[in-house]
């Protein structure tokens, strides 16, 4: 029998072990101390940060993983659904003062405290080295992929190869918003009448998780028409958080510079039934606010985990979108809504349901996914695909209807 924390026994770990237990699974986690057991290494706690579980979406008390006495194993366990999918970072650390003392005290952690200790902890993140799924997360820091046996399938993310044509870059130097910055323009099929994807948080899409071969494996299945997909970089957090909640600037800036540069390398068609918005976070706020703003250019709109709580967080007051709806300010009619996000990422949650119960009495075409998984590029990634193929179906259908009458 090999001894835990051996060379042997490490050799047979690779990544999260699990164990089933009727609907659910016993996950347990490792990560091996390079400085070796107590005696030799400075290491105290091995921080867990698993989206919506001991994130502060799920507003968690923080979580370590314990170490094996005389070892230079860390484990921690916990039981998840058999249908989980979501990623995980460990982070070390020599101290024992990381987060308030305020957070261990058994009651419901303070949001602002959790979020502070996981902000100054997160850009010393590492993804688990034993885990061959693993990328750089859209906050910068290296996290690693768990699926268990009954996650939902994800359209085309099966595919990995390259794609030819490749992906072309440019800069965009806008005029407007006084910046510039990189936005990927990636083609399938030909044709001056394709529709148009419009993706937020361009630069994750191809670089950190990159999207390319299942749009390319999904289009020669049929699920997807041949289109334009335009991938717009964010620059860094500080212009994103300014120009992605509800900004007017920037959406003009879209349609009066980008859209005209990219019609000229990739023609598209210019009917706002055949073009979606599509982001995640601030990037569905900003997806929602540009169709709700512009219908007769963004006539499809894909939104996860949109921050329909924007401009207060954790408020009882609605969101600024919801509350115009409310109003009657904007008009939804006429557009396709695919809204979807996660049970585990509470304050998002409730404000996309209550968004969805609002589109839902005026909106015929919206479509509501809940997932459970949290704030996750993990699960975005399934529903980017799915909600494409779903807000893209009336134009399959109009095909299969002209090759019927060919």
């Amino acid at each position: 029998m090999q001894i835990t924390g051996s060379d042997d026994w490490w050799r047979e770990i690779a990544g999260p072990q699990t164990e089933a237990l009727g609907d659910a699974y016993r996950v347990t986690f490792w990560w091996r101390d390079p400085a070796g057991s107590e005696t030799t290494s400075p290491i105290r706690r091995v921080w867990i940060y698993i989206t919506g579980v001991t994130d502060h979406h799920h507003n968690a008390a923080p979580q370590t993983l314990q170490r094996i006495p005389g070892t230079d194993a860390w484990c921690w366990q916990t039981t998840l659904p058999a249908s989980w999918r979501g990623s995980y970072c460990f982070i070390p650390s020599e101290r024992d003062d990381d987060f308030s003392p305020q957070l261990f005290n058994g009651e419901a952690p303070d949001r602002a405290l959790l979020r502070e200790g996981w902000r100054k902890l997160l850009p010393r993140a590492v993804a688990d080295p034993r885990n061959p799924q693993s990328w750089k997360g859209g906050r910068g820091h290296a996290v690693s992929a768990l699926e268990l046996p009954q996650a939902p399938e994800q359209p085309g993310w099966h595919y990995r190869e390259p794609v030819s044509p490749a992906p072309r870059c440019i800069e965009w130097r806008s005029q407007r918003l006084g910046n510039q910055r990189r936005v990927w323009i990636y083609t399938t099929g030909s044709g001056a009448d394709r529709p148009l994807a419009v993706l937020l948080d361009g630069q994750f899409w191809a670089e950190s998780m990159p999207v390319f071969a299942p749009l390319a494996g999904l289009t020669r299945e049929g699920r997807l028409p041949p289109a334009v997909y335009v991938l717009i970089d964010v620059i860094d957090n500080q212009h994103r958080g300014v120009e992605l909640p509800c900004n007017r600037d920037f959406w003009l800036a879209v349609q009066e510079e980008l859209l005209p540069l990219v019609q000229a390398v990739a023609p598209f068609s210019d009917r706002a039934d055949r073009t979606v918005v599509a982001g995640q976070s601030f990037g569905g706020l900003a997806a929602m606010y540009a169709a709700l703003h512009w219908p007769q250019r963004f006539g499809c709109v894909l939104s996860q985990s949109g921050s329909y709580w924007w401009p207060q967080r954790g408020s009882s007051q609605p969101g600024v979108i919801l509350e115009q709806l409310q109003r009657g300010e904007l008009r939804p009619q006429g557009l396709r809504i695919w809204l979807e996000a996660g049970v585990r990422e509470p304050i998002i949650f409730r404000a996309n349901q209550a968004l969805f119960a609002q589109l839902r009495q005026t909106t015929p075409s919206v479509f509501w996914r809940q997932v459970d998984g949290g704030h996750d590029a993990l699960c975005w990634r399934g529903g980017l695909t799915s909600g494409l193929i779903q807000l893209w179906q009336p134009l399959r259908r109009g095909q299969q209807h002209a090759l019927n009458e060919e």
